[in-house]
């Protein structure tokens, strides 16, 4: 199996998964956390639903510094609702789809790097970087599936089934 298919598929997994837990958002609740050092809910609600962008910059581009300089950075409309959280999941999936289309396995193995204020945090091949933002997804959707609870909300089966939800 070529990797551009792997990926394919274990996106298109990890998508459904993440468009269960991202269902269960209340709404009213963006600024929720449970700790004072906690990220706040709808932004951990944000990057669940639009992590499959970073695989799109992974293949397109060549690095991305995630701290850039001062006025440098982009600034994201929240999204306040689990109607939106999906269409933005549904638009980054959309995106990763036709970057993996688009590429060879060949350049999967070409090197990318990640960079904080211009400094270099993370070096290597493209295809690492895609598994553990994939990794990194995953992580986060299992904290929000935390918050949710937190926050008396059902908790969706994702892997298996779930106190609330007992099929898969």
């Amino acid at each position: 199996m070529k990797l551009t298919e792997f990926f394919r598929e274990e996106l298109d997994r990890e998508v459904e998964r993440s468009r269960k837990a991202l269902e269960h958002v209340p709404d009213g609740k963006y600024q929720w956390k449970p700790h004072e050092r906690s990220m706040i809910f709808g932004y951990l609600a944000d990057m669940v639903a639009t992590i499959p962008t970073w695989i799109t910059m992974e293949i397109n581009r060549d690095e991305l510094d995630i701290a850039p300089a001062e006025g440098q950075g982009t600034k994201k409309a929240p999204k306040e609702t689990s109607a939106d959280l999906i269409k933005a999941l549904d638009e980054s999936a959309a995106e990763a789809r036709d970057a993996l289309a688009k590429t060879t396995d060949e350049h999967l193995e070409t090197n990318w790097k990640l960079l904080a204020r211009g400094n270099v945090v993370w070096e290597g091949s493209r295809k690492e970087m895609i598994q553990d933002t994939i990794n990194h997804w995953v992580h986060h959707r299992g904290q929000m599936t935390v918050y949710l609870r937190l926050m008396g909300e059902k908790v969706p089966a994702i892997y298996g089934p779930s106190a609330d939800e007992q099929g898969f």
